[in-house]
């Protein structure tokens, strides 16, 4: 089954790009990313910004996947994948010092498909999936808190 990335969430003062690699099922049905009920990532966003999310924190989100094919929602059954336009994407959002990807998986695909040789500092976090149970939810907070520091430290 082929399946289609949503736009990027962002805009021009975005600092930090989070991405992931491609939506689930859940996430396509509900049309909304992370959208699996026991995802962690929009908990652990409430936990290091309150009410105050996204944009305001100058996060933006996306996926590496611009399109694949699919069956189910693990990312070890993509093929056929298509990488968004990431050329673009950093040519009208100068401002992103950081990529920080939601999972080895993510980091994956953008090497294979857009390159190591980006120019932006990266960092690899744990996935927020609920596949990901080996690490704690506290223990991903406390990773995912890099992207807190790195905005409030520039």
């Amino acid at each position: 089954m082929q399946t289609f990335s949503f736009p990027p969430i962002s805009d021009p003062r975005s600092e930090v790009l989070v991405l992931g690699t491609m939506l689930g099922e859940m996430s396509l049905g509900l049309n909304q990313y992370y959208g699996h009920k026991v995802n962690h990532f929009w908990r652990i966003m409430f936990d290091l910004h309150g009410i105050e999310l996204l944009l305001k924190n100058r996060i933006a989100l996306w996926d590496v996947l611009k399109a694949c094919a699919r069956e189910g929602s693990a990312d070890s059954a993509i093929g056929g994948e298509v990488a968004n336009d990431f050329a673009e994407f950093f040519s009208s959002h100068k401002k992103i010092r950081l990529v920080a990807f939601n999972g080895k998986s993510a980091a994956a695909f953008f090497d294979r498909h857009v390159g190591v040789g980006t120019k932006v500092p990266r960092i690899v976090l744990p996935s927020t999936s609920p596949a990901n149970g080996w690490v704690s939810y506290r223990e991903k907070v406390e990773q995912w808190r890099a992207i807190v520091n790195r905005i409030n430290n520039n």
